[in-house]
């Protein structure tokens, strides 16, 4: 066991091991004094976390830390989740910046129905094969079984196409830039939080265009919109790419893919942006007369992007204390604390502080619950707040609060005269060292491998990513997945040319790929 004094909160934390959990308690000494001189009275020791080492089990920690910082239930449905109100309110941060980001493109968000006659999904032979493992079916409509079976939507080309095919017939129609927020269902035989559910929320765009140049940009347009959201609002570096055609989404002729990797070193699909030529719109006969007064076939695309965001942001940035949410999407950005709030006038100066910075456009709020400051800073702590600020008697005389940093535990006694700015500058910050840290993970365990065997060895070792020349030949790729238990992640536009030899069986090269193991 070991315990620390902690001045800003006259806090003792004590903390134990059990096995691979770690365990803290807060308690207030009733002789301790807070950082203002004011006595504290007596608490009881209270269980503020029960979360498991990350380096010992990160499975558990994760699962801990979904439903310790309550992001998430379980319902009485294998992988159907609750998404309680702070898990969700991080997908709506997410949801409200992509949206402006899609709107400010030209697109236009639509709904279509949640159903899908089979008949409608086999138009497309490539696509519903796919799917199929996966789809669940409706065969009754009350008591009465249904002539037809309805497929609960696993994702809604087929169902654009047909909308398409009714209100397309010129090219002054085009292009059509449609985007959708949704939930889907896909039956997932295992399920984790955020990472696999059997119905998850998402977007899915899918955008009809006149040439097959037009629809490219579009596809490449979307994939560095995600990219971007992924550096600037979610602090998460990103490797991009394209998919081999085993990996690409089934229809498609070419799957852009963004690929992050996690604090434990493996592999999440960020988002994905696919172009599928013409292929859906011979399928469902969508056609359109051209400026040449002759008939045409658009070109399609889709992208898409899930709550799966929320799995990386809990798996790259968090820690042994639970959250460590970006500034840009976090629910709360500044937790306030009254230091010593029974004292005359000090819930009054801290709401004072919280109005100036909501009024400035901060996610802002304040906590004078009877709990005590210990008890409210691990508890924030493992909700992720970025920014905490206590405010006492001493503060008031002169004029200065106490900044605590979430991701680093940095404390700085700031002026109120300013504030917003300084809040402003400190979010930049940890934003910048959020994703500082994460990008020394990403690079620190990318290497380039000349062989499979060396693969397999680093792999066991180290995980992360494995750089190495293809041949492009699937016999090569699957041989990879069965040997050393890896995947192709993408074949990233930066390409290097590491030898002119495949890894896995000498012949000459095409490409470098990026391998690794993912969630």
């Amino acid at each position: 066991f070991s315990c620390g004094f902690v001045p800003s909160g006259a806090c003792l934390l004590t903390f134990g091991r059990f096995g691979n959990t770690i365990w803290r308690t807060t308690a207030i000494s009733d002789t301790c004094m807070t950082k203002d001189g004011e006595d504290m009275a007596q608490d009881k020791n209270k269980q503020v976390s029960q979360i498991t080492d990350m380096d010992a089990d990160f499975a558990q920690w994760y699962t801990d830390v979904c439903r310790k910082a309550e992001l998430i239930d379980y319902s009485s449905i294998k992988g159907m989740f609750i998404y309680r109100p702070y898990g969700y309110a991080i997908w709506e941060n997410i949801q409200g910046i992509l949206d402006r980001e899609f709107k400010q493109t030209g697109h236009e968000n639509v709904y279509l129905p949640m159903l899908i006659p089979e008949s409608l999904l086999q138009k497309e032979k490539d696509h519903v094969e796919g799917f199929a493992p996966e789809c669940a079916w409706v065969t009754y409509g009350g008591v009465d079984k249904l002539e037809e079976r309805y497929c609960i939507r696993p994702t809604s080309e087929t169902l654009f196409c047909e909308h398409y095919a009714n209100i397309i017939h010129s090219h002054r129609d085009l292009p059509k830039l449609y985007n959708q927020w949704t939930s889907v269902l896909r039956w997932e035989k295992t399920s984790r939080p955020f990472l696999r559910h059997r119905e998850f929320l998402w977007q899915e765009g899918h955008t009809m265009h006149a040439t097959a140049q037009e629809a490219v940009e579009e596809t490449e347009r979307m994939f560095n919109i995600y990219a971007d959201f992924y550096e600037k609002v979610l602090a998460i570096p990103v490797v991009k790419g394209r998919k081999t055609d085993k990996e690409k989404f089934s229809g498609a002729e070419a799957t852009y893919t963004v690929e992050c990797m996690m604090h434990d070193r493996k592999a999440l699909q960020g988002g994905t942006s696919h172009y599928f030529g013409d292929g859906f719109a011979k399928a469902f006969d969508i056609t359109f007369t051209g400026k040449d007064n002759q008939l045409h076939h658009p070109f399609q695309t889709s992208w898409g992007v899930s709550t799966r965001m929320i799995a990386g942001i809990i798996m790259v940035h968090g820690d042994n204390n639970g959250l460590v949410l970006p500034p840009k999407v976090a629910p709360v950005q500044v937790i306030v604390i009254p230091v010593a709030q029974h004292k005359d006038g000090v819930i009054a100066a801290n709401e004072a502080v919280m109005e100036r910075l909501q009024k400035a456009g901060f996610r802002v709020k304040m906590d004078a619950s009877d709990n005590s400051p210990g008890w409210k800073f691990a508890e924030y702590e493992m909700k992720g707040v970025p920014l905490r600020l206590e405010l006492g008697p001493k503060d008031m005389e002169k004029g200065q609060c106490v900044l605590v940093r979430r991701d680093s535990g940095e404390k700085s006694f700031v002026p109120l005269d300013g504030i917003e700015d300084t809040v402003a500058n400190m979010l930049e910050d940890i934003h910048a060292g959020l994703y500082a840290k994460a990008k020394k993970n990403l690079e620190d365990n990318t290497y380039p491998c000349a062989t499979l065997e060396e693969v397999k060895e680093k792999m066991a070792s180290r995980g992360g990513f494995a750089k190495t020349m293809w041949c492009g030949d699937l016999e090569c790729e699957l041989k990879m997945k069965e040997e050393a238990g890896v995947s192709s992640r993408c074949i990233p536009f930066e390409q290097e040319r590491l030898s002119d030899v495949c890894a896995c069986c000498g012949k000459p090269a095409k490409k470098m790929v990026y391998w690794g193991r993912a969630y």
